[in-house]
């Protein structure tokens, strides 16, 4: 069974910087590619960034290319999303999920086996 469990979530302002981390357990950390996806309040689920399970490729949305980071380390069994120039459009539960390695997109949220509990990024205007 694979758990994952968010933190790092906040009230931050417009143009200020988060970093969010996922703890990942129980199964080997690097045989998972990991992705983050938020879903603001009435909307469906957005993916945001993508990392492979080697780390060698990545993937990010249009909306966040260029102000966020996905990385992770394998050390600590954690992957993380930096967050620049935060936005208020940004605003959303934030959830890290893993995958089986496969062929497929890596924008499709529900090609992600197993998810977070989210963590909440608000950022006022």
């Amino acid at each position: 069974q694979v758990q994952l469990v968010e933190s790092g979530g906040g009230l931050v302002q417009a143009g200020d910087s988060l970093r969010l981390s996922c703890a990942a357990s129980g199964h080997i950390f690097s045989n998972y590619d990991m992705a983050w996806i938020r879903q603001a309040p009435g909307k469906e689920r957005e993916f945001v960034a993508f990392i492979s399970r080697s780390g060698g490729r990545t993937d990010y949305a249009d909306s966040v290319e260029g102000r966020f980071t996905v990385s992770r380390d394998y050390s600590k069994n954690t992957l993380y999303l930096e967050m620049n120039s935060l936005k208020p459009e940004d605003t959303a539960v934030y959830y890290c999920a893993a995958r089986v390695p496969y062929s497929g997109s890596t924008r499709v949220t529900t090609s992600y086996n197993y998810w977070g509990q989210g963590t909440q990024v608000t950022v006022s205007s």
